[in-house]
């Protein structure tokens, strides 16, 4: 693999300032706007409906906490609140009552458990049963009252659909026809339509999908069938999901599509709901605490480590010890990344334009020690604490090698919706140093899709078993 950058080529790049909407939201009236009401009813009248099943059959005070927090922990986990299209109560039935019934089994073997408390175990059982009576004829209420809303009052999520052909235009259709499932189209997105624009049940926009979102105040992006190749559909997906938007996309071979957690029903079309990005969900502000807590105390902790790495690298090569370089984040945004140095001073700096490889006889001893066991690193965990980085992340690379590689490589530009990382997925998987950077793009853009809490721990434990097995080698 070569690194090193030749003539210009026109690369396709990620800007996180976007052409706007006329008229600039307040904070409040676009979290308004993104908040689902049936989702909020429903958790209301669960709470409702808890407190008067626990007031009728007045269980011990304590075993009410447990049981409210087993059975709206469980539902929550069993996406019972989720946001929805179809407000069927027969339809989610099924899904309501499991999850209500495996908060009765809990709650019920965590009293017989606890102290054989049989009285207990028959309290908690009386208002879970009650819970669901009630609980069920207020969801069929809300159902009801949402779809009447939605018909009503247009209570609808402003639409784009992207794909202009015989799928897109009865989709936009049904929409129209069928407000109650809570979607108004407000045009199409497809530069290669050939359908009459006269005859479309919707304008078709002719600017590129961000700037449609923004302007039209789009929360929801629908990805049909189109007459353009596969990869312009796979920009507008992720474009929708770095906006925020609610993202549907119509399977291929959809007929054969059976119904699933992630799949929503637009009349007889199937349509998966990819998830919303990392960065909005209220457990990346989780992930961002955890970094600082855990930078802050491994800086504490390994400070003299870090002093004596420090020493180690003034002798060998002398000064400077702390290796500066502009590194690309998320969403371009450049910052300065800190290591230390491993590589001797040259008369000319080129670490910009230049892949350091294994057998690089720039680094001493010392330098292949820091980098074997990584310890060069660690000043990082300062750019972590500073909000540049993540522990867990696509590794940042050079301003120069980004334009390379998203000139070359499908979708490396893609991987800068998140903050960078001092490790990464592809990096447990043994992409490190000079390997292949469509496998790298590949594993990023893989960590972005499946994010979540348990696979940064994930990967946190594999890179420390990393560590330990390479130090031992």
């Amino acid at each position: 693999m070569t690194a090193t950058a030749t003539t210009p080529v026109p690369v396709r790049r990620w800007s996180p300032r976007l052409p706007g909407r006329p008229a600039r939201e307040t904070p409040l009236q676009d979290v308004l706007r993104r908040v689902n009401a049936v989702a909020v009813l429903l958790v209301v009248v669960d709470v409702l409906a808890f407190a008067g099943a626990a007031a009728v059959v007045e269980p011990n005070p304590g075993w009410a906490l447990v049981t409210a927090g087993a059975l709206l922990g469980v539902r929550t986990s069993g996406r019972v609140y989720r946001r929805r299209l179809w407000l069927s109560w027969f339809h989610d039935l099924p899904r309501s009552m499991t999850t209500t019934m495996t908060a009765f089994a809990l709650s019920t073997c965590l009293a017989l458990l606890v102290g054989h408390q049989t009285a207990a175990a028959t309290a908690v059982q009386g208002t879970v049963l009650l819970f669901a009576g009630a609980s069920e004829v207020a969801r069929l209420l809300v159902f009801a009252f949402g779809r009447w809303c939605r018909r009503r009052f247009d209570r609808c999520d402003r639409s784009i659909v992207v794909g202009a052909g015989k799928v897109g235009v009865d989709l936009v259709r049904t929409m129209l026809q069928h407000p109650e499932y809570g979607l108004r189209p407000v045009g199409f997105i497809d530069p290669h339509c050939d359908t009459d624009h006269d005859r479309l049940p919707a304008p078709l926009l002719d600017e590129d999908l961000a700037t449609a979102i923004r302007r039209e105040r789009a929360g929801t992006v629908v990805l049909a069938f189109s007459h353009a190749q596969e990869s312009p559909v796979v920009d507008s997906a992720i474009t929708a999901h770095r906006l925020g938007c609610t993202t549907l996309v119509v399977p291929r071979m959809f007929e054969l599509c059976p119904d699933g957690l992630d799949v929503e029903r637009l009349r007889g079309y199937p349509l998966m709901r990819l998830s919303t990005a990392p960065t909005s969900r209220p457990s990346w502000w989780v992930k961002r605490g955890v970094d600082v807590v855990l930078a802050a105390t491994a800086l504490v902790a390994l400070a003299p480590v870090i002093a004596l790495c420090a020493v180690a690298v003034l002798l060998e090569s002398g000064r400077p010890i702390i290796f500066r370089q502009v590194r690309v984040g998320m969403d371009n945004r450049t910052f300065t990344i800190f290591k230390l140095r491993s590589v001797r001073q040259g008369r000319v700096d080129d670490s910009q334009s230049r892949w350091s490889v294994v057998g690089d006889d720039r680094v001493g001893p010392v330098g292949r020690f820091l980098r074997r066991t990584s310890l060069d690193e660690l000043p990082q965990l300062w750019n972590i604490l500073r909000g540049d980085m993540s522990i867990v992340g696509p590794r940042p690379e050079r301003p120069g090698f980004v334009r390379e590689f998203s000139a070359i490589h499908e979708l490396y530009w893609a991987r800068h919706r998140v903050p960078t990382g001092l490790t990464g997925l592809a990096q447990v998987n043994g992409l490190r140093g000079d390997t292949s950077i469509a496998d790298r793009s590949r594993y990023d853009n893989y960590y972005i899709a499946n994010w979540s809490l348990w696979l940064d721990l994930k990967i946190v434990l594999l890179t420390v078993g990393e560590l330990l097995w390479r130090g031992n080698r």
